[in-house]
């Protein structure tokens, strides 16, 4: 350990219901430090940093602060220490003024009041800290930009005896020049001793502002790099290594020459996507690539309907015009939308197995005014074991299944009727290793028997396994188009352009 060493975390491990997403990690912060802290989603990143600020405890490994081993049981264990975490999403009040926001939690008192003079002179001090010297301590904070609301959350992280600042994708919704604004105040923390954990997807970004690079991989080390000696090609191995392998199944051998079952030009969602063109082909998987908040989130939603403030102009489905309005016209057109958050949105799990499968093709059993319960229930059956369900039987409550058994049943629930295109959001989020095996290749099944896939996903890895072509987007325009099954270091590589390039 050097004498500057301000954060020393050894042999760390943590589990989740027997699951390890930290095993034996070990990473280290100088003081005046700026470190990345990258890794590809669910390498464990997120999970380092919280047992770092106290809000998960360790299973396995040490914590030293300053050469002084610590346990940290709490986030005011590590707040005490001058550990301070920047969230990904802004967390301000807006109906408070600047000072307010800056000094709550540690307001200066004058016997039973607030001191509101000491306040905003403290206030004051940070927001000159910050090169905000022209803000005054009483503006409401609603009224402010974005990017300056960021960076009066960065002044309030630094109100006390501040160390280490932890900063989860402080530039994912800030535009270039903000983006260097941004820099210029870390670049002054650093001058002041200021350790930051940078954590971010945005490589350009990554090396324009830290010394060093640490990698995670599925929950361990992968690689700790000086940034002047290394390059984008060496960190994106150690991000992904060589993971793929047998997980994906057999690409398709030719769908260049395919129909096109759906063309989409000039998509536009207010605040998400700018002029997004894409077209899905008979029986093949395009994919769409994107960091969270790149806008990836939107596109299934917004061709099925399902996203507020979309403007399109022009769809065609099968070769005919559609229009964008409800997901009840996208379900009669043949589209079909599998979303990302299962549990909130694709199943209802208190309901069964059958019940779940039925929920959007309740007209294919119904009778007049009847069900025809025979239909359904040797309908579901059939589904049940094509898919490969794990279930005692249909009348399971699909809340008792795994998160892979789940997430077929709400495949199996759009094949059950006239499918032309099914939108797959995020279709493993939450699955294990060999669910997602499983998954994958009936996906790609499920595309060579003639269906049109769109496969949207934050794992660049999951669509260059599975996807015929891809588009990949950053702050809500496409990058790049690949024609061909490509990388995911590609993928990855044209997601993280940041603002000033997309």
């Amino acid at each position: 350990m050097t004498d500057k060493r301000i954060l020393d975390m050894n042999g760390i491990g943590k589990s989740f219901g027997g699951v390890p997403v930290l095993a034996d990690v070990h990473f280290h912060l100088d003081a005046g430090e700026v470190v990345a802290l990258l890794g590809a989603n669910g390498a464990g990143k997120s999970t380092l940093m919280k047992i770092l600020s106290g809000n998960y405890s360790r299973d396995a490994g040490t914590i030293a602060v300053n050469g002084s081993e610590q346990d940290l049981k709490s986030p005011a264990d590590a707040l005490a220490l001058g550990i301070r975490m920047l969230p990904q999403e802004l967390s301000v009040f807006s109906d408070l003024t600047v000072a307010e926001n800056i000094m709550i939690g540690a307001l200066p008192r004058n016997g039973m009041h607030v001191d509101r003079g000491a306040m905003e002179v403290r206030a004051t001090a940070l927001l000159e800290r910050m090169g905000l010297d022209w803000l005054s301590p009483r503006t409401r904070m609603g009224t402010l930009s974005h990017h300056v609301q960021r960076i009066v959350e960065i002044a309030r992280a630094m109100n006390g005896e501040a160390r280490v600042l932890i900063m989860d994708e402080p530039t994912a919704s800030l535009a270039a020049d903000e983006v260097q604004m941004l820099f210029g105040i870390i670049r002054r923390l650093q001058a002041d001793g200021i350790s930051i954990i940078y954590i971010s997807h945005y490589l350009k970004e990554v090396f324009a502002v830290s010394g060093r690079i640490a990698v995670l991989r599925d929950g361990r080390n992968a690689g700790d790099f000086t940034t002047a000696n290394t390059n984008v090609d060496e960190v994106l191995h150690a991000i992904i290594g060589n993971r793929v392998g047998d997980l994906y199944p057999a690409f398709s051998v030719n769908t260049a020459s395919a129909a096109d079952v759906v063309t989409v030009e000039g998509l536009n969602v207010e605040g998400w996507l700018r002029g997004v063109d894409f077209t899905v082909r008979q029986g093949s998987i395009t994919g769409v690539h994107g960091l969270i908040g790149s806008g990836v989130e939107m596109i299934g939603r917004a061709l099925f309907g399902a996203a507020p403030r979309t403007r399109v102009e022009r769809v065609e489905i099968d070769g005919k015009p559609y229009q964008v309005s409800t997901p009840g016209k996208a379900v009669e057109a043949g589209l079909g939308l599998v979303a990302a958050e299962r549990k909130r949105e694709g199943i209802v799990a208190m309901l069964s197995l059958r019940e779940n499968m039925s929920l959007a093709n309740m007209p294919l059993f119904t009778k007049g005014l009847s069900v025809d319960r025979k239909k359904e229930a040797t309908t579901t059956a059939e589904w049940i074991w094509r898919l490969s369900i794990r279930a005692r039987n249909a009348e399971q409550p699909i809340g008792t299944l795994s998160g892979g058994n789940q997430q077929k049943v709400c495949l199996a629930r759009w094949l059950l009727g006239d499918l032309k295109v099914l939108i797959l959001e995020e279709p493993t989020r939450g699955v294990d290793v060999g669910a997602r095996q499983e998954i994958y290749r009936q996906i790609r099944q499920l595309a060579d028997g003639g269906l049109g896939i769109l496969l949207i996903s934050s794992d660049a890895e999951e669509v260059a396994g599975l996807a015929d072509r891809s588009i990949a987007l950053a702050s809500g325009r496409v990058t790049e188009i690949f024609e061909q099954p490509t990388e995911a270091s590609a993928l990855m590589s044209a997601a993280s352009k940041s603002a000033a390039a997309a």
